[in-house]
């Protein structure tokens, strides 16, 4: 009798090896959270984006009408005794960008943006939903 784990069995070591590997390397490892939500009226994309200001972000729609979010942050850390000598500095730089296909019913002319404590809001108001009360359409067969 071989000693085995009692929660350990041939199925999820197969799945443990297959998703625990260095081969399969993540898309985008220093991509911010983004989170997406619904509501009656529009959807809201959030982006966890701590440090950065409104100038820091550009949101365009791109020519097969996606949302591109592109984030950039350029800073320069300096602690100088004298101009000629410096004893510390530090460079830091960070770019990110994310396409998004919006779905038919955004009004791409009513999006609106903003940064607030670290996360970017984008508002995506959806287009009045058009009723056929009481209109009925007849097709004429041939």
């Amino acid at each position: 009798m071989l000693p085995t784990r009692k929660n350990q069995g041939w199925l999820p070591s197969i799945f443990n090896d297959f998703f625990d590997n260095d081969w399969m390397e993540k898309a985008n490892a220093t991509a911010p959270a983004i989170n997406v939500v619904e509501h009656e009226n529009d959807y809201c994309i959030e982006v966890a984006a701590p440090g950065m200001t409104k100038d820091d972000f550009q949101i365009h729609i791109d020519d097969n009408d996606n949302l591109v979010i592109t984030m950039e942050k350029k800073s320069e850390n300096k602690e100088e005794r004298k101009k000629e000598h410096y004893l510390r500095r530090e460079f830091s730089y960070s770019k990110f960008q994310q396409t998004m296909i919006l779905p038919d019913n955004v009004d791409k002319n009513k999006i609106a943006a903003h940064v607030e404590h670290g996360v970017l809001s984008v508002e995506l108001p959806k287009l009045p939903v058009q009723s056929n009360d009481g209109v009925v359409k007849t097709i004429e067969v041939k």
